[in-house]
């Protein structure tokens, strides 16, 4: 059973139109965003739809020896992709040796990208860093802070571990002209120096381009939150990458994040990972009144 829990990240509802398309140029990276089993799905169907296509070339010119039917044919044709050669069927006329060259030749290029792709996927760096599904907003240490928490999946730690928060938002310039800008958000900390389970980052809000929000004033500047992170695993020494987008709807105004540590009777710590994503809400004071009524 997966610790955390997966969520998608958001997309912003983007209607591009007037830009040239060109799938062919980018079917490697899709192929490379793709899941391994997408991926294991359109090799799958790419090598039948061609065994296929050169056994119905075989049926028609004829000349395998051994092939009585389009099965059979198929089946050859399975046999000289895969370089098995059982012996029992073979090419017997020009015509059908001159389908089985082209085959091999294209027997070469299927290996050359199957296997490229396949070494590419698995040499990708990938971070296995978890978001809480929702920023907070509450008092700390006295002060109003936006807090993420962020998890490392990880038993590895992740070294010199850079986080960057950054918002976007609807605002209009000294000429009136509406745009779509981003401020950086300073943090208390932004760099741990190993990100082993769980990191809280903290951004004061009486600082910076969120003074004086509210939750109306952030859903009227359609506000977005976007945090990148970077760092070196200690295991493989790669540099991993891992970015995470909010709206304004999924801050959670007058709530703290739980409390994953507990201590134990005999003095040792125990983190429950099970209430990662889970909040809880504060008390509404007079300095803050977002909380609990």
């Amino acid at each position: 059973m997966a610790i955390f829990k997966q969520r998608r990240l958001y997309e912003q509802d983007v209607e591009v139109v007037g830009a040239r398309a060109h799938p062919a140029r980018d079917l490697y990276h899709l192929l490379l965003r793709l899941p391994w089993w997408a991926d294991l799905a359109v090799l799958s169907t790419l090598f039948l739809a061609v065994n296929l296509l050169f056994a119905t070339t075989y049926y028609v010119v004829g000349g395998i020896h051994g092939a009585k039917s389009f099965i059979d044919d198929f089946f050859f044709s399975v046999e000289t992709m895969g370089t098995i050669g059982y012996g029992e069927m073979y090419p017997t006329t020009r015509a059908a040796h001159a389908v089985m060259t082209v085959e091999a030749l294209t027997q070469i290029f299927l290996i050359a990208v199957t296997t490229g792709l396949v070494f590419a996927k698995f040499s990708i760096p990938r971070a296995r860093v978890q978001f809480a599904e929702r920023p907070v907003i509450s008092p700390y240490d006295g002060a109003p802070m936006l807090q993420f928490r962020i998890g490392n999946e990880r038993a590895s730690a992740l070294l010199e571990a850079v986080i960057r928060v950054v918002i976007l938002r609807t605002e209009k310039t000294k000429e009136g002209v509406t745009i779509y800008r981003m401020h950086d958000l300073k943090l208390e900390r932004d760099r741990s120096p190993a990100l082993s389970r769980s990191w809280t980052v903290l951004h004061r809000l009486e600082t910076g381009p969120l003074a004086g929000a509210t939750p109306e004033s952030l859903e009227r500047d359609e506000v977005e939150i976007l945090l990148t992170l970077s760092g070196t695993d200690e295991l493989s020494a790669q540099i991993l990458h891992a970015q995470r987008r909010y709206l304004a709807k999924d801050i959670a105004w007058g709530a703290r994040h739980a409390d994953l540590l507990t201590e134990l009777p005999d003095g040792r710590l125990r983190m429950d990972l099970a209430h990662f994503h889970e909040i809880v809400p504060t008390r509404r004071t007079d300095d803050f009144p977002y909380g609990e009524a």
